[in-house]
């Protein structure tokens, strides 16, 4: 059976052993991640940081964390974060060699890995408190209490970390061909079958279990909406059916990418040129995926109007301020109008009716 490394979020170049015959060098795909990766990354990390940054500000500043959603969608942020902050470590390591030493190996494919699963967590955690709240309304309004969002997260995080346990025990700094990289080195005795392990829990936690809940819970939603006569009936359709698309286009070539490649074996012969072509393919899809963690606080936040005002109310009060200090008059009628039309009223009504 081929033995080979990759790994989720392993930039290192790859290496392919056949055996008896030469093994594959893995130096085209590591010039391809080399020009292809650090640039991605780069703009993930710039508008990743930007958007969740300031969906923690809204959301501590003026929402006050007061609904189960609330929660939710500080914790989305935050796991986004935790990806994103990873990311600039990969990106350079895309074009060079490993320099950060093992220590930060072990760690920073730890947060990614956390990052990845409590992301996905936090989504399926969002789904159904949109499911309880349109479908269960009447149960919803003692189960969606911030306690309870309190708690639901804390065992979500528990369980994220563990899930990411395998990304610091496994992975270490090694050099190979002159150069130091960092990347999961499971036990030898039995190295195929831990990737293959490795990845299909990978892919029904990231995909499998979220495709099945999310379907369930979105149709019933989709139901109980076509029966109510609700105005904005039309619009929570668009949304949700925005919600289901935005995820799987990011996150299902990824998944579909590394199974193909970790069971290469057992649907056809690969030879080196495949597997090139298998490792170029893990890249792209996995930097789409990435994406995704910037698309989160615009599909999860920023389409609900109250959101929206709150974030203009941000922008002007404590942006334009400083930027307009040579038009005080101007900037103080804007906001004033800003405030009439942004009343205690208006900012009672909770961010997931947006949603």
């Amino acid at each position: 059976m081929d033995n080979y490394t990759t790994d989720f979020g392993d930039m290192s170049a790859t290496t392919f052993d056949y055996g008896e015959s030469a093994p594959c060098s893995g130096t085209e795909e590591k010039h391809f991640a080399a020009s292809f990766l650090p640039p991605l990354y780069s703009l993930v990390v710039i508008f990743g940081l930007i958007g969740n940054i300031l969906v923690i500000l809204i959301l501590v500043k003026y929402k006050r964390l007061k609904s189960m959603t609330d929660i939710y969608l500080l914790n989305l942020a935050i796991s986004d974060l935790l990806f994103v902050f990873s990311l600039p470590f990969w990106a350079y390591y895309a074009a060079h060699d490993w320099i950060f030493g093992e220590a930060l190996c072990r760690i920073l494919s730890g947060v990614y890995l956390l990052g990845f699963y409590s992301g996905i967590f936090f989504i399926i955690l969002l789904t159904i408190d949109r499911y309880l709240a349109i479908v269960h309304a009447v149960f919803a309004l003692k189960a969606r209490t911030v306690t309870y969002g309190i708690l639901t997260s804390t065992v979500t995080w528990t369980v994220a970390v563990f899930a990411s346990v395998p990304g610091i025990v496994f992975h270490k700094t090694q050099k190979e061909n002159a150069q130091c990289t960092c990347s999961a080195h499971y036990p030898s005795d039995d190295l195929i079958n831990w990737k293959q392990s490795y990845v299909l829990k990978m892919n029904i936690l990231g995909l499998i279990i979220p495709m099945i809940i999310m379907i369930f819970c979105y149709s019933q939603i989709l139901k109980t909406l076509l029966r109510c006569k609700n105005e904005k009936k039309q619009k929570a359709v668009r949304l949700i059916f925005v919600i289901m698309i935005f995820y799987f286009i990011f996150w299902t070539p990824f998944h579909i990418a590394s199974f193909v490649h970790t069971f290469q074996t057992y649907f056809f012969y690969s030879d080196c040129d495949m597997l090139s072509r298998l490792e170029k393919t893990i890249q792209v899809t996995e930097t789409i995926s990435m994406i995704h963690c910037c698309i989160n606080p615009v599909i999860y936040a920023f389409v609900g109007e109250k959101f929206r005002k709150y974030l203009y109310t941000f922008f002007r009060r404590h942006v334009a301020a400083h930027l307009c200090k040579k038009c005080p008059a101007l900037y103080r009628e804007k906001l004033e109008r800003v405030s009439s039309t942004f009343t205690p009223s208006t900012a009672e009504h909770d961010i997931s009716t947006g949603l």
